[in-house]
């Protein structure tokens, strides 16, 4: 569990690729999610063997953490293989960092532009509470 600051002005409201987010997760809006955001309106996205494409060019992404080598079938989940899909206007496409485990517009759909609270500015507490620790490496992160 996190604890962050998000940066809510109106001025963190104009989202770029590569942004990460705070937003009200669209199936259950009490919840809140982090998730980077990989395109936004207009943009069109389709993931191949787990190469993401926007505008039919190849994304360099170094934060991206791909640990299972299987390449799961576009017929079976659209982890590995999703779209292509135009982004509509005045929403984000939104991708977990850990793209073989986390949930995101893959699973839910893109995020229309009135879920968002604001961009992540950093994490002022990290709890792991499967080993009920904290976790230090991550007090601090600052994202903007």
């Amino acid at each position: 569990m996190n604890h962050v600051l998000v940066d809510k002005r109106p001025s963190a409201r104009h989202l770029r690729r590569g942004d990460l987010i705070v937003f009200k997760y669209p199936k259950e809006p009490t919840k809140d999610f982090i998730k980077r955001v990989v395109a936004t309106g207009r943009d069109k996205v389709e993931i191949r063997d787990k190469v993401l494409f926007v505008n039919d060019k190849q994304q360099e992404e170094p934060y991206a953490l791909r640990s299972e080598p299987e390449i799961v079938p576009k017929e079976q989940n659209p982890r590995d293989n999703f779209g292509p899909i135009i982004v509509p206007e005045y929403s984000y496409f939104v991708l977990s960092d850990n793209r073989d485990r986390g949930k995101d517009s893959r699973f839910y759909g893109v995020i229309d532009e009135t879920l968002v609270k604001g961009k992540l500015l950093t994490i002022y507490w990290s709890w792991d509470n499967t080993n009920r620790s904290v976790r230090w490496t991550r007090i601090g992160l600052t994202f903007y």
